[in-house]
């Protein structure tokens, strides 16, 4: 099978999914613990705008998560979840 065809093939499972077909499909999820941004942030070493800087995201995204104002979701959530249990990873990886 091509790449092309894998590719089709699971776009066309996914619609079917999506209108409640294809009971052989298989759903994972992943429970992303709580996580303390300020706490995370402090174990870096990081200033706020360092911190952030690292991240991707805005200072004042970083300041309403640690605020309380706002949550994180998705791939931040995640980078968070993945940094509170190593704080290095960003640096680890990206080599900055």
């Amino acid at each position: 099978m091509s790449a092309f065809d894998s590719i089709k093939q699971g776009l066309e499972e996914a619609k079917a999914f999506s209108k409640g077909q294809g009971a052989s499909a298989v759903l994972h999820e992943i429970a992303v613990p709580e996580i303390d941004i300020s706490e995370i942030r402090a174990q870096t070493g990081l200033s706020q705008a360092e911190f952030a800087r690292s991240i991707g995201v805005a200072k004042g995204t970083l300041l309403n998560w640690e605020h309380g104002r706002r949550t994180p979701n998705g791939p931040a959530q995640v980078l968070l979840a993945l940094i509170a249990r190593k704080p290095s990873v960003v640096q680890d990886l990206l080599g900055r």
